[in-house]
């Protein structure tokens, strides 16, 4: 893949609609469970991303037809919960922790071995918060030293446990459930702080018979999953970039229509309104088993605030357009809790300490989060790391800085958010490619 640099200024304020991508999350779990399920399943609003393309591939390499009649729809056709083939080939996830995470618990109880291979960032995200408990089921994964590849022994009899998870992760929790639809006896995952439940409402939506509440899940192993249609929402963590933009871009008024509002998945909108953005939602509905709504968002001068623990697991993902908002905030703004970002695409507490500095902003960084202390932001180079995430927060962070921001190696992006220029230049960004 070759290099990307994006340039990003300062230029008018941002107007008009944007349609955001669907959510990268959905995309995925939709994906697996239509693969084993009974039946047909059809997908709208699917991401047309590199993360969720390589699930896709995956699933076609085990046995599963998968068509694309068009831009953003899929057509699987379930072979069931055990017609699953093995691949003698790798399974190459490329740079999708979540589709390697999740298909670990989906392939540990198979009757075959397969191989999970990522490209070079994604082979050094930790797997071990994922293969431990799985080993705790029954199942045989071996590792390099806790990172991937992975090695999947298939042939093991997998056992329904009582899990609580030392670290909220809906990619643990995921990958678990998954591995107790094959296991005998009830699955049972608690967390020590509620994560986001798209898995627990597409396996009902699919016709599990599983049992779920904040922070509980509950099922048992051995039913068939029947065919579904899944209506994918638009990827709050994509439309993470635009809120924090028209919040902090003087004369702003952007309209993000369809935006998934899974309360698991919330914590930035109301860690923003803390700080004094003006957000509203408008049209709330239910579409596919999950919240959306309209997000009207209008710039509005934001202050810096001591972040509530109890927020960082509902916007983990979140975390890095947060950062430009702390940066261009009055005051200072304080995060504990957030230890995870360390094992993100990148270390997201050091990557985005170290290009806040790089443009001038007052940083102490901490071993679980930072110490923000916003105000401006001046011009300069930064490093995304190969972290798609990070490319897009400092595209944002060039539209208030004194100067060009200029951010080194954006060619990430594709994984989660699929033309994200053109659709940020259409609303008032002025982002281009660089050589």
């Amino acid at each position: 893949m070759n290099r990307l640099d994006w340039s990003s200024e300062s230029g008018s304020p941002l107007h008009g609609s944007v349609q955001i991508p669907g959510d990268k999350s959905i995309s995925h779990r939709a994906l697996m469970l239509a693969a084993i399920a009974e039946g047909e399943s059809r997908i709208h609003g699917f991401l047309e991303g590199e993360d969720t393309r390589a699930t896709a591939a995956v699933l076609a390499r085990l046995g599963v037809h998968i068509e694309a009649p068009a831009a953003g729809d899929r057509v699987v056709q379930g072979v069931g919960l055990h017609g699953l083939r093995g691949s003698a080939d790798p399974l190459d996830c490329g740079n999708a922790g979540t589709g390697m995470r999740l298909l670990t618990g989906l392939l540990a109880g198979q009757e075959f071995d397969s191989r999970l291979i990522g490209d070079a960032s994604l082979s050094q995200r930790p797997m071990r918060r994922v293969t431990d408990p799985l080993a705790l089921m029954g199942a045989r994964i071996d590792t390099r030293d806790g990172l991937p590849p992975l090695q999947v022994h298939g042939g093991r009899r997998l056992h329904g446990i009582r899990y609580e998870l030392p670290v909220a992760s809906a990619q643990v929790k995921s990958a678990l459930l998954l591995a107790g639809l094959y296991a005998a006896g009830e699955t049972e995952i608690i967390e020590p702080h509620p994560t986001r439940d798209y898995t627990e409402r597409m396996l009902a939506a699919f016709g599990s018979p599983i049992s779920f509440a904040p922070g509980r899940a509950k099922l048992a192993g051995g039913h068939a999953l029947r065919a579904t249609d899944v209506d994918v929402p638009a990827d709050f963590s994509s439309a993470a970039f635009f809120m924090v933009a028209a919040s902090i871009v003087q004369g702003s008024a952007l309209r993000l229509p369809a935006v998934g509002l899974n309360p698991r998945r919330t914590g930035l909108l109301q860690a923003l309104r803390l700080m004094g953005a003006d957000i509203t939602i408008a049209h709330e509905r239910e579409s596919g088993g999950e919240p959306v709504g309209d997000l009207l968002v209008r710039h509005a001068p934001l202050h810096g605030v001591e972040l509530p623990e109890v927020l960082v697991p509902d916007m983990i993902d979140e975390f890095p357009a947060l950062f430009i908002a702390a940066a261009m905030a009055s005051g200072s703004t304080v995060i504990r809790g957030a230890g995870e970002l360390r094992v993100k695409e990148s270390d997201r507490i050091a990557t985005m300490a170290a290009g806040l500095r790089a443009l001038g902003v007052a940083i102490d960084e901490t071993p679980d989060g930072a110490i923000i202390h916003g105000g401006r932001l001046g011009a300069g180079v930064v490093e995304s790391h190969l972290d798609h995430r990070i490319a897009m927060s400092f595209a944002v962070a060039g539209l208030v800085a004194d100067g060009p921001v200029r951010i080194n190696d954006c060619r990430h992006v594709a994984t989660s958010f699929p033309g994200f220029l053109e659709l940020a230049n259409g609303c008032g960004f002025v982002l281009q490619a660089v050589g």
